[in-house]
C-alpha cells in the first residue's frame, strides 16, 4: 500500500503564500526598553526588554548559527546586537538602557552592535558578579 498523494488546488496554494509574509510594523509600540548582555567566554547572549521586565526580543551567537570557539568572538556579539536593534526598531524603540553581566569578550562589540541601528543609549550598568573570597583553596600535595 503506498502512500495517497494530496493535490492542492489553486486557491489552496495562494492562501499558504499569504500566512507566510513577514509582519513589516510590529502591533506593540515601546519607546524605552532594556538591554540586558550576558557575555561568557564561549557565549553572547543579549535579552531586550521592556522597563517593566517583559522579554521583547532574545538573541545569542549560537542562534545566529556560529558555533564552537567563534561564538565568544565580538564579531559574534556585534552580530548578535544588530539582529536585535532590528527587531527594536520595528517596535519602534528610542532609547534603551544597557544592563552588562560577565566577563567575555562580547560586552562592548554587542552594545557597539546594537547601537549602530541609530537607537540612543541612556545608561550602562555593571552587574557582574564578583566573589568575595571565593571557593577554599586545594591542600598542597605532600610527596
Amino acid at each position: 500500500m503506498g502512500k495517497k498523494r494530496i493535490v492542492k488546488t489553486e486557491e489552496e496554494n495562494k492562501t499558504e503564500g499569504a500566512a507566510k509574509a513577514p509582519e513589516t510594523s510590529s502591533k506593540k509600540h515601546v519607546d524605552a526598553g532594556v538591554l540586558y548582555v550576558r557575555s561568557t567566554y564561549n557565549n553572547t547572549m543579549l535579552t531586550l526588554t521592556d522597563k517593566k521586565g517583559n522579554v521583547l526580543g532574545a538573541s545569542s551567537s549560537g542562534a545566529l548559527g556560529f558555533k564552537g570557539a567563534k561564538k565568544g568572538t565580538p564579531f559574534a556579539a556585534a552580530k548578535v546586537g544588530e539582529t536585535l536593534a532590528t527587531k527594536a526598531a520595528t517596535l519602534g524603540m528610542k532609547e534603551i538602557g544597557v544592563v552588562v553581566k560577565g566577563v567575555g569578550s562580547g560586552r562592548e562589540s554587542g552594545i557597539r552592535g546594537f547601537i549602530s541601528k541609530g537607537i540612543s543609549l541612556a545608561y550602562i550598568k555593571d552587574e557582574t558578579p564578583v566573589p568575595h573570597n571565593g571557593p577554599k583553596p586545594k591542600k598542597p600535595r605532600r610527596v
